[in-house]
């Protein structure tokens, strides 16, 4: 074992991550919010919730808002349709179905006939909001998909969680937008004028395209063994020349595109960022170089952000906590993302760590400069002698509409915001 190994497994550590104990402030909500925020995410889909009155609402502000200070659209928050359950149908939220065991699935049968309707059983107890992302396309691949002809050159993405990943707009669109420059169709399914269309074409793709270190990787194995279309996966969406580069040559490779057009277009885009990046080289190397940094989010978040820091910045990374509280299954391969994918010589400590409160506490006493996390740590950020920028969730201080850190341009932004919180006059 390498000094470096030795040295991760005395700084990999993880709270209560199979939720056995309390957690204090997760940065998620439950498996109900998920499902709800993406069927929000799909224009045209109306979410009817079998739940209290104030489960819409409490969503409306634990996960709508906490998702960028977004809205929920003409059938979100206030406006979504609900059967209104109340205190004595057992208790006052969206588990009550669950636990007194309506056949939801009937009342569904009875009128699906009238309108494309199918039913996700995703009771709050039931996990987080990440797996309530999950849910919505397993019972949505259960009820309403159907074979259809492969369309090739044409690739679904997953692995993107409405509000969760607070850029998700803007991300899904930075990738279709690229691969469709290198001469691929990409259904991005969400803020599509036609949603549930392109629900519905999910089975013709060629290819589906995974953008997480874990989530959405159930989703496309189970495609692939109901319309036997294969799938590629990605750490997370891509931050920066070097990662979207070569996540258009993989996808091309993949699906045959012309290696020279990939090329050229690789070529054009990291030769526009690179050069925009030297603008900002004065501020980098004279104030703030090779400076230490932290991270506070989630998975894919975490490691498109040091990637892209570490690798392309030349910055150091000092701990990085993830937030989402993925399986156990999957840890490995992200702490290589955060580790071997890294051109550094000394590894980061890697925490998974969901709980808020002791994930401040893990920052007590540490020399990083720069705190890329949520909005729950901007006001503790002063406390450790560090500058705050808000990557993930929640944010309740950043207004995130179109805009990301996805891709070429992306890159380029997250370098705006962190260098905005030192750069001044003289």
């Amino acid at each position: 074992m390498s000094t470096n190994e030795k040295e991760l497994k005395e700084n990999i550590s993880s709270s209560d991550s199979l939720g056995l104990g309390s957690i204090e402030g997760p940065k998620y909500s439950c498996a109900l919010g998920g499902a709800y925020g993406t069927a929000l995410a799909v224009y045209g889909l109306v979410p009817l919730l079998h739940s209290g009155l104030g489960c819409g609402l409490g969503q409306l502000f634990g996960q709508l808002y906490a998702g960028g200070q977004n809205a929920g659209g003409p059938v979100g928050g206030t406006s979504t349709p609900t059967t209104g359950l109340v205190e004595e149908h057992v208790i006052f939220s969206g588990c009550v179905p669950a636990l007194i065991g309506d056949d939801v699935n009937a009342v569904v049968r009875e009128y699906g006939g009238e309108a494309p309707l199918f039913s996700i059983d995703a009771p709050g107890f039931s996990g987080n909001s990440y797996e309530g992302y999950e849910l919505f396309f397993e019972a949505l691949i259960n009820q309403i998909l159907a074979p259809l002809p492969k369309e090739k050159g044409t690739v679904n993405i997953f692995g993107v969680v409405p509000y969760q990943h607070i850029f998700w707009k803007g991300e899904l669109d930075v990738v279709k937008n690229l691969l469709e420059k290198i001469g691929v169709k990409a259904n991005i399914i969400f803020t599509e004028a036609d949603g549930v269309e392109k629900l519905k074409q999910i089975p013709q793709a060629e290819y589906n395209v995974v953008l997480s270190a874990w989530n959405g990787h159930r989703i496309a194995k189970k495609i692939e063994e109901k319309f036997e279309i294969p799938f590629i996966t990605f750490p997370g969406v891509p931050i920066g020349p070097k990662q979207i580069s070569n996540f258009l040559r993989t996808v091309g490779e993949k699906l045959g595109v012309d290696s020279k057009k990939t090329a050229e277009v690789i070529k054009s885009e990291e030769r526009r960022t690179y050069r925009f990046i030297e603008y900002s080289g004065d501020a980098l190397i004279l104030v703030h170089p090779h400076s230490y940094f932290a991270v506070v989010t989630d998975s894919n978040t975490a490691i498109g952000v040091t990637q892209f820091l570490v690798n392309e910045m030349g910055y150091l990374p000092d701990i990085i906590q993830l937030t989402d509280n993925p399986p156990e299954e999957y840890r490995e391969n992200i702490i290589k993302e955060l580790t071997e994918k890294l051109e550094i010589t000394s590894w980061p400590d890697i925490v998974f760590e969901p709980d808020s409160h002791l994930a401040r506490e893990n920052l007590r006493g540490r020399p990083f400069q720069f705190l890329f996390a949520s909005s729950l740590e901007a006001n503790s950020a002063h406390e450790f002698g560090a500058l705050h920028v808000t990557v993930g969730f929640p944010s309740y201080n950043h207004v995130v509409l179109d805009d990301s850190y996805a891709g070429y341009r992306g890159s380029l932004r997250l370098i705006e915001d962190y260098i905005s919180t030192f750069a001044g006059p003289l």
